[in-house]
């Protein structure tokens, strides 16, 4: 039996690992869907963008029900507290998401213009929305979140929706989805060619120039302007699972303590800095391997700098510090994260596995030619 404090912690890696991996392979294909309406106004061209990604939206749209599962399962109450507290966000989130299968499958059974620009515009929201309010989500976990614990453990948000909508909560999201616009149109410049992958190539780079910015002011502004939580006492990794046995202080810089009682992290906020830069560098040389490649470290840097930063936060509480969630005190049994982690290990694999071979076999590139002859069986 694998010692309890390890599997918290492992578990804590493992939900780090899936978002990224969300971002990643969703992130590519929510970048095109939402650079859908934008990019290009000939359909031949729109067609070309949306057969990219078609091969593969669904399954990369796994990563992120296996998130939220990995989630439910191990963290309970954090799974618990935010789908309260983020109700009305989430609920956004599942509404737009269902106008993507339906305008993949739809969009192009009708010949008609208006028909299949609406289809476009709704597809645009099922991959905008989405990594915009994930944005802002975490932007509010670093600044805590209005919630109580009562007496009988029950998780009580006190806040409203458009609490959620503050500034920084705001920067975060438009990073979010400037993040992904640029990992979507180095896709397309992976895939395409012509005129459709010289306006992906500029976009590509504007975003990614962008995405660098606003991270580095995220950054100054958590440095100057947003207090962190610290547990003082009562913290046991061991222990069992009840929020309100420790004490906890909020205090000014603390959101970068564990940077500097372990400088290796610095190399998370470096690589988000770094990998934005390249990104933006390469996609304009039209190297657009390695910009693929370059946005994704880039993803990887930006989703764990907070995580590293909260560590071992995962939902601190804005009203009330002590009810503030850490991975030590909000996890499922050991029983439970064990069997989770041996499952985990022989899955992911397999899942890493088959979609290295789906993207090698849906390789190539997208011509107007190609969508022509291969009209019907395509989107």
């Amino acid at each position: 039996m694998i010692d309890y404090e390890i599997l918290k912690l492992l578990w804590w890696v493992f939900i780090g690992v899936l978002l990224v991996g969300f971002a990643v392979m969703d992130g590519q294909d929510m970048g095109v869907g939402t650079l859908l309406p934008f990019l290009s106004k000939e359909d031949s061209e729109r067609r070309i963008m949306i057969n990219s990604v078609a091969p593969h939206w669904d399954g990369n749209q796994v990563w992120l029900l296996t998130g939220g599962g990995a989630m439910f399962a191990a963290w309970p109450l954090m799974y618990a507290t935010a789908f309260s507290g983020f109700y009305w966000a989430m609920l956004i989130v599942l509404f737009v998401l269902i106008f993507r299968p339906v305008a993949f499958d739809y969009r192009s059974k009708v010949p008609s213009t208006k028909w299949r620009t609406n289809w476009d515009w709704l597809l645009f929201l099922g991959s905008a929305v989405p990594p915009i309010i994930f944005g802002v989500a975490f932007g509010n976990l670093l600044q805590g979140v209005p919630f109580e614990i009562d007496a009988t453990m029950r998780p009580v948000y006190t806040g409203s929706f458009f609490g959620l909508l503050n500034p920084f909560g705001l920067l975060c999201g438009v990073l979010s989805l400037a993040m992904i616009v640029a990992h979507g149109a180095n896709y397309l410049v992976l895939r395409t060619e012509g005129t459709l992958q010289e306006k992906a190539r500029k976009v590509g780079s504007a975003a990614a120039f962008l995405a660098f910015v606003l991270f580095l002011l995220g950054g100054v502004w958590v440095y100057l302007g947003i207090d962190g939580y610290v547990a003082v006492s009562g913290l046991d990794p061991a222990g069992p699972a009840n929020p309100l046995a420790k004490t906890v202080e909020i205090r000014e810089g603390a959101w970068f303590a564990n940077y500097g009682a372990c400088p290796v992290l610095w190399a998370l906020p470096a690589l988000g800095l770094l990998g934005t830069l390249a990104s933006a560098v390469l996609v304009r040389k039209g190297a657009a391997g390695k910009a693929i490649v370059a946005s994704g470290v880039a993803m990887l840097g930006i989703i764990l700098t907070p995580l590293g930063a909260m560590f071992p936060f995962v939902m601190p509480s804005s009203v009330m510090p002590n009810a503030g969630l850490t991975l030590w005190d909000c996890t499922s049994s050991q029983l439970t994260l064990e069997v989770m982690f041996f499952v985990t290990l022989i899955l992911l694999p397999l899942v890493l596995c088959y979609t290295a071979w789906a993207y090698k076999v849906m390789s190539g590139k997208l011509t107007a030619e190609y969508i022509e002859k291969n009209t019907h069986s395509l989107y």
